[in-house]
């Protein structure tokens, strides 16, 4: 009797680690997000201040398209996200000092920076526009710019833009570190244009009520991605990431994100 009582209960032991086994693999696509019981993290550096991109919100968080693009990035790659906020201007030191993985601000790919770091796949397709106050209609173009002043961020490639196209030094180029503050600058007849992303610039027009208009049509087509330092073990992370950004896209996953934030589509072409 009491060798079939044990019998029973080795039996009911491996069917219940059978029964567990199971369990585990039934889910073959859940990515182990650690290393030797060391979490996968990416840290991201975002500035926090350009709405509705990145922005703190009424609760003190960090929110925005980037953030939730980053959350669901995070989830399917199986890496722990982790945001880092700094100024625009010293997003890059961070990255070059490997303070941060990559960085989240509506990073444009420009021949300069591709050759310096890796991108995965562009996640957003866009334009560089010039904002200027409304009724003015003498600006529509980088020519009209010719003897004006002209507001960018400091060290965004609106910067180089502009300095590529002056090769004569004509035009007088006023940094920001705050979107808000050049738009402010404009319409007070501080500076005589802005140069910005097309859509942070409706949105930021409709949302400050700043006697603001689009100055013509964007002056250049834009694609933005998220920079890494070039080494192998990013070339093999970007790999991982341009697959996840791939079937965001097709699952219309990007769509949705970003239909909340602008009520369009920014995420293809």
């Amino acid at each position: 009797m009491l060798f079939k009582r044990k019998h029973i209960l080795v039996v009911s032991i491996v069917l219940l680690v059978m029964l567990v086994m199971a369990g585990c693999r039934s889910n073959p696509t859940t990515v182990v997000n650690e290393t030797n019981g060391v979490p996968k993290i990416i840290k991201i550096g975002t500035s926090g201040g350009y709405p509705p991109f990145t922005f703190m919100n009424t609760d003190g968080k960090l929110d925005g398209f980037e953030i939730d693009v980053w959350t669901e990035l995070g989830q399917r790659i199986g890496y722990e996200i982790e945001f880092q906020t700094a100024e625009f201007s010293g997003l890059f030191g961070m990255l070059d000092t490997d303070r941060i993985n990559t960085i989240s601000n509506q990073i444009t790919m420009t021949e300069a920076r591709k050759e310096k770091y890796l991108f995965p796949t562009p996640y957003v397709f866009s334009g560089a526009q010039l904002i200027v106050r409304n009724g003015d209609e003498s600006i529509k173009s980088l020519e009209d710019l010719k003897g004006k002043k002209i507001g960018v961020s400091l060290g965004s490639n609106y910067e180089e833009l502009i300095k590529n196209y002056d090769v004569n030094n004509e035009i007088e180029v006023i940094t920001y570190e705050d979107f808000i503050g050049s738009l402010q600058d404009v319409s007070l007849g501080r500076i005589d244009a802005v140069m910005n992303d097309k859509l942070a610039a409706i949105i930021n027009i409709q949302k400050s009520g700043l006697d603001l208009q689009l100055g013509g049509d964007p002056v250049s087509p834009l694609e933005n991605s998220f920079p890494f330092v070039n080494n192998e073990e990013n070339a093999a992370l970007i790999e991982i990431i341009n697959e996840a950004i791939i079937e965001m896209r097709t699952d219309g996953t990007l769509n949705e994100i970003s239909n909340k934030w602008f009520s369009v589509d920014i995420t293809s072409k």
